[in-house]
Parts: structure tokens; C-alpha cells; sequence
């Protein structure tokens, strides 16, 4: 099982209104390669309800409300996707570890989460999760 960022949705759906650099392309197609995997039940992941809702509030500005309303559909209807609730003390507690290792509070909350759940590699395309001990970061572009 691995940890999917919001950032392979958001790489994967938004269309950008500049031309894309090489790099960022590579970024593009492998993030439609992990969320075709996992659409069609080839990879197990777990996020949490506040990366989904951080993925809506990116692709509402590219895409139309039903185009984003599906893909949450079809994220919550797949059974190899564990999202999970995320509690007061849970977020709060992700801000104290972002302190600690100077990352935002929904990035700490990825580590964290994957720490409760014995989970070592996560899928995104945030460098900042590079300098995580222990935490691999899929893929490496």
C-alpha cells in the first residue's frame, strides 16, 4: 500500500493554460499512468479526506463540476482506495509535526498518516517529502 498526494490528481486531470516544460510533462503522463493503476485496482492507496478535498479545490478551477464530482465518485466506489476521516486532534497534531519538519500541514499530515499505517512509499510529485527519513517518494523524476 502507498500514500497518494493530492498532486498526482491535480497533475493528472488540470489542464494549464501555458505550455508544459519537458519535466513537467514526464510528470503528467506518469501521473496518468499511477491513477489509471489504481483505477483499475493494479495498486492499493490510502489518502485522507482533507488531500481529496485539497485535490477538488485545485481542479474546480480547471475542470467542470461534474467532471470533478465523478472522479471523487469514482475514487470513494473503488475498493484498493482506503480514505480515511481525519479528526481535530489528527490535524492538529499534523501541525506540530509540520513544525518539526518544516513541512505544511497537509504534507505532515501524509507522513503522519503513513507512519500510523506502516506505509513507506507514497506517490507525489512534492520534493519536500524527499528529506522525510524513511518515506520513499514515487515517482522520481
Amino acid at each position: 500500500m502507498r500514500f497518494l498526494d493530492a498532486n498526482v490528481f491535480i497533475y493528472a486531470y488540470y489542464k494549464p493554460q501555458k505550455k508544459l516544460t519537458q519535466k513537467e510533462m514526464q510528470m503528467k503522463e506518469q501521473a496518468k499512468k499511477i491513477i489509471t493503476n489504481v483505477s483499475q485496482g493494479k495498486e492499493n492507496v490510502i489518502i485522507t479526506v482533507v488531500h481529496v478535498s485539497e485535490m477538488v479545490n485545485i481542479l474546480k478551477h480547471g475542470m467542470r463540476p461534474d467532471q470533478v464530482t465523478a472522479i471523487i465518485r469514482g475514487l470513494f466506489m473503488l475498493d484498493n482506495v482506503r480514505i480515511l476521516d481525519v479528526t481535530r486532534d489528527a490535524y492538529f497534531a499534523a501541525t506540530e509535526l509540520g513544525d518539526d519538519l518544516k513541512l505544511e500541514a497537509n504534507d505532515a499530515l501524509a507522513i503522519d498518516v503513513m507512519r500510523l499505517n506502516n506505509i513507506r512509499e507514497m506517490y507525489s510529485f512534492d520534493e519536500d517529502f524527499d528529506q522525510i527519513e524513511g518515506i520513499v517518494r514515487l515517482p522520481t523524476i
